[in-house]
């Protein structure tokens, strides 16, 4: 054994303690003695011993009543019964009780040490389950799932998170790229201060430089009055970079420069100022990818890829696609005041097979359509969406890069004459139209159609502005 335990031995005859402590001469057990049952309660509470060894007949009562109390304790210890010849039956109800093992007087010393170390390894065991049982988590933050996949990712958000280093967060869309930001921020020193995100692809070229370090009064047209940027707002706390690969190249220079001093001056100011803060950064496409073909800078690459994060996609996380469908189906039951209590056996089946190639994000939309538009107490298979049932994906995003090729899926009867279309016209015009009709049937909300095609706001904003360049 490689660590000392504490063993309290309970036993009423003093030449006998003597003895059985000269048997444990030079092992790892330190050992503390009592003679009556009063003397063994109080310490119990005070040594607090990882073994006790227990004589049953005792001056001022019964061992078994300790062992009753013992067991009871909010650390239970484990507890081997010594006994005489003839109480060997009163041994065995001990053990019932919750002993793990008894010795029947006289024993040697042979005999004694094989049954504390036996009670040793049972620890020892005993704290690795718990340790592994503490590793299983079947949530962690926002996150719901207790895959090994995920449990990689909750380790990797711990370590992280007790340091100020970046993270880089990266992963196909839907996959919880900004809950695990959050969860670096929530779970670090810096949890008391603000978390600021701000989507790099989100924001117009033009305007990023201001939404991240600020404006004076008059710094442009429009700049009716100075504004503090993302920088600033996130002082003492934490700054996503949320779609960082979207950022142009004069403005990850001037973030490089940031990183590197610490100090910014606001558009139009010639004040430099400083802050403190930390830096997580996520994207959907590969970043190596991005810095070899020149739309990523190297040197701001290795400032903020430091400690990588991968995000699993849906279709690697086993069961983890029915723990949260269920955390879905009861969100949306009790919003929507629907009855649903879980789902059909060919229902779960259809849900574990199908590849989920929008992620979380695409199972959220699946669950709140099915309350919307079923009833009933059950989640039948006919109520999944026929994209489901039959593992096809609806509107391929060629053209798109990323995970964003990997699925747009498209409400059923949303954009018909796309999926139906006969013609053959260019990959961009495909895209193009099942967009702009995805935006017509949501009213004009890119936000909303971003959701049915189940890509990012940032990826339509973008390819509306290409497609208007185009026209120009």
């Amino acid at each position: 054994m490689n660590s000392i335990l504490k063993v309290l031995m309970i036993e009423d005859s003093s030449s006998l303690t003597e003895v059985y402590k000269a048997y444990l001469d030079g092992t790892n057990y330190d050992i503390v003695s009592v003679e009556t049952l009063a003397a063994a309660h109080t310490a119990l509470a005070a040594y607090q011993p990882d073994i006790v060894l227990l004589d049953i007949e005792l001056p001022d009562g019964s061992g078994m009543d300790f062992l009753a109390d013992a067991q009871a304790s909010d650390k239970p210890t484990k507890i081997i019964v010594m006994t005489a010849h003839g109480t060997t039956d009163m041994a065995v109800e001990a053990i019932q009780l919750g002993a793990i093992d008894f010795l029947t007087k006289p024993f040697d010393a042979a005999r004694l040490k094989v049954t504390l170390n036996n009670a040793a390894s049972q620890l020892r065991l005993g704290k690795r389950v718990s340790e592994l049982a503490s590793l299983q988590r079947d949530h962690f933050g926002s996150f719901i799932g207790k895959s090994p996949a995920m449990q990689s990712v909750y380790k990797t958000i711990e370590s992280l998170a007790s340091s100020d280093a970046t993270g880089f967060i990266v992963g196909e869309s839907g996959t919880g790229k900004e809950l695990a930001a959050e969860a670096i921020h929530q779970h670090s020193r810096r949890h008391n201060k603000e978390f600021v995100a701000i989507n790099c692809g989100a924001i117009p070229g033009e305007l990023m430089e201001s939404e991240l370090f600020g404006h004076v009064k008059g710094a442009f047209t429009g700049a009716s009055s100075s504004r503090e940027g993302a920088v600033s707002v996130a002082n003492g706390g934490t700054l996503f970079l949320d779609e960082i690969c979207e950022m142009n190249l004069e403005l990850q220079k001037k973030l490089l420069r940031f990183i590197q001093t610490g100090t910014f001056r606001k558009v139009g100011s010639n004040t430099l100022e400083k802050v403190d803060l930390r830096f997580v950064c996520a994207t959907n496409r590969d970043p190596l990818v991005e810095v070899r073909e020149g739309r990523f800078r190297e040197d701001l690459f290795y400032r903020l890829h430091v400690v990588p994060v991968r995000m699993p996609p849906l279709r690697e996380r086993g069961e983890d696609v029915l723990l949260i469908a269920n955390h879905f189906l009861a969100l949306f039951n009790n919003r929507e005041a629907k009855s649903f209590e879980g789902f059909s056996v060919a229902a779960e089946e259809a849900i574990r097979r199908y590849p989920w190639p929008g992620n979380v994000r695409q199972l959220q939309n699946a669950m709140h359509q099915v309350v919307v538009l079923s009833e009933g107490d059950s989640v039948e298979l006919s109520m999944l969406p026929t994209s489901v049932t039959s593992g096809q994906i609806d509107v391929p995003a060629t053209g798109a890069t990323g995970s964003e090729n990997a699925h747009q899926h498209i409400s059923e009867g949303a954009v018909p004459h796309v999926q139906r279309r006969q013609q053959v016209e260019p990959l961009w015009l495909t895209e193009k139209n099942a967009i702009e009709a995805a935006i017509e049937v949501c009213g004009g909300s890119v936000n909303q159609a971003a959701g049915l095609l189940e890509v990012a706001p940032s990826t339509v904003y973008r390819k509306l502005q290409s497609w208007k360049k185009r026209q120009a």
